[in-house]
């Protein structure tokens, strides 16, 4: 018998169809059993030690999704699958990371066990996209519009900010966080999030921060300067303003004299001023360059009452630019073609021991600045996540404004919509349907695991409520019983659990098609014929 020739090259790694499945959902649970206890208003954290000089800029506590996951170095490609996934999901919706993470990883784990019974993958994977549709109708069946009145929309977005940030470190003071989570989103109007900044300071507790309206700029005036400037006209500027350098890698200058040094100098700021004399030229009263400004433009900016700052990073001018309707210019000869900002007050402002930079008055009216504060870096950070988490779930209910139940409501209506199609079904189709209802069971299982709680048989009462018509029972963990999920204001938007729900069959269904794992060989270092 003639031996199987590979087509391959020898040193490539080859994983069969059996060894290719166990890799892939070993790798996918692994990943779902490490962030799942990060899950529901009970989770726990996560350190992250970073590989860093600093070990204090190294260290991360956090029980976001996301943050975890994109942190830790994963060679599994099928739980590669779903960390991109919970990136994806923390982009475009900016919450539900854990949750994705979690039923992908359930769905294989319900996968694996039909395999094992010898159920062909592409019949597990039918199974899965017949249960799809029937959970985004039940999903669409429990939500509800909020748009209709704006009182109540405004209770109905705190409480999606209340639910957020109940998960988050800010748990204790969710609803001072909440309040001003919403008044930053409702300044918007459906506008960009960009127009909300967000600034860390270590000092105080948390409950100490604040919302303030306008922009604050975490920079100083220059020296002599005037220190508050009203009706500003701004200028924004990437530009070298500096004449002590030459910028010519390896350059060499050499000369006979001192004298020569001199010229060369001179000539220098000859050239720094006539720049200086162009931006002032425009007619501007605020000048904000992204790069250093030394001490000779600064002197020339002081003596004629212009405002001068330097080194705003480029955050920081992007973000000017879109609140003050300038543009970022790097030239300086066609004043006319300039886009100036505009500003009614430039001052310097106290914020706990340091001095910034406040613009009241900006082009665009709904920008304004969340001040940050807590007694560590650490918990400062973590708060900075966890508001922009709340954030961009409130952004997405005002551009989308409905809402459905947490607490396991809507996984737990979901399941049952599909368990009655699975009743419908005939063939081994139905098995598979009946493990996508399962996998949807898992998610308010675990809340309650990591509430302390016994789950089965919180869970089990929560399939009786629904399965008795109480659409809006959920698990209230504060007092470990089923509770109604719309009276004690535990909802959240339709679209994250939508995005959850597509992306979590589709990562699974990818990685229920791979049969085979091909590993490229390792490059092999070559000896440099340099080296002798």
């Amino acid at each position: 018998m003639a031996k199987p020739m590979s087509v391959v090259r020898e040193d490539t790694i080859e994983t069969g169809t059996e060894g290719a499945r166990v890799s892939s959902f070993v790798g996918a649970i692994a990943v779902t059993d490490m962030v799942k206890t990060t899950l529901g208003p009970f989770g726990m954290d996560k350190i992250l030690l970073g590989s860093g000089s600093g070990a204090a800029e190294a260290v991360t506590v956090t029980n976001d999704g996301a943050t975890i996951l994109k942190s830790i170095h994963i060679d599994n490609p099928a739980a590669k699958v779903l960390v991109e996934i919970s990136k994806t999901i923390d982009d475009e919706v900016g919450d539900g990371t854990t949750s994705v993470c979690v039923l992908a990883g359930e769905l294989l784990r319900e996968a694996e066990k039909l395999l094992a019974s010898k159920l062909h993958p592409q019949t597990v994977i039918e199974g899965f996209r017949m249960a799809v549709p029937v959970t985004l109708r039940a999903l669409e069946a429990c939500s509800f519009d909020v748009s209709a009145n704006p009182e109540q929309q405004r209770n109905y977005l705190l409480n999606v900010a209340r639910t957020t940030l109940s998960s988050k470190i800010l748990q204790a003071e969710k609803d001072h966080f909440a309040t001003m989570a919403v008044d930053a989103v409702m300044r918007l109007h459906g506008g960009n999030l960009e127009s909300i900044h967000i600034i860390k300071k270590n000092s105080g507790s948390l409950r100490s921060s604040f919302l303030e309206e306008g922009f604050l700029l975490e920079k100083k005036v220059g020296v002599g300067q005037p220190k508050r400037i009203e009706n500003a006209k701004i200028l924004l500027a990437n530009t070298a303003m500096d004449t002590d350098r030459i910028k010519i890698f390896g350059a060499k200058v050499q000369v006979d004299s001192v004298a020569k040094v001199a010229e060369i100098e001179e000539a220098e700021r000859a050239r720094m001023l006539a720049k200086c004399k162009k931006i002032a030229d425009h007619g501007v009263n605020v000048f904000i360059n992204r790069q250093l400004i030394y001490n000779l433009p600064e002197q020339f900016f002081a003596e004629r009452n212009i405002m001068a700052i330097e080194h705003a990073d480029f955050e920081g001018v992007e973000r000017l630019a879109l609140v003050t309707g300038a543009e970022i210019v790097s030239t300086f000869d066609h004043p006319e073609l300039v886009k100036f900002g505009t500003c009614k007050l430039i001052e310097e402002v106290m914020i706990g021991e340091d001095m910034v930079i406040k613009f009241s008055g900006v082009a665009r009216g709904e920008a304004c600045t969340i001040v940050l504060r807590g007694p560590t870096s650490h918990i400062v950070a973590e708060a900075e996540r966890s508001l922009h988490d709340a954030l961009c779930v409130l952004s997405v209910v005002v551009k989308e404004p409905k809402v459905v139940c947490g607490g396991g409501c809507t996984e737990m209506a979901m399941s049952l919509a599909v368990d009655e199609l699975a009743r419908q079904t005939a063939g081994k189709k139905a098995l598979a349907i009946e493990a996508f209802a399962r996998a949807l069971r898992v998610l308010p299982t675990i809340i309650a695991d990591n509430a302390g709680y016994d789950s089965s048989e919180l869970v089990s009462q929560l399939r009786a409520a629904h399965a008795s018509g109480s659409t809006t029972a959920g698990l209230d963990m504060n007092l470990g019983r089923i509770g109604d999920m719309n009276t004690l204001g535990i909802i959240e938007p339709i679209k994250v659990k939508k995005h959850v729900l597509l992306a979590a069959a589709e990562a699974a269904e990818m990685i229920l098609r791979v049969d085979h794992i091909f590993q490229a060989p390792p490059r092999k270092r070559e000896r440099d014929p340099r080296m002798g």
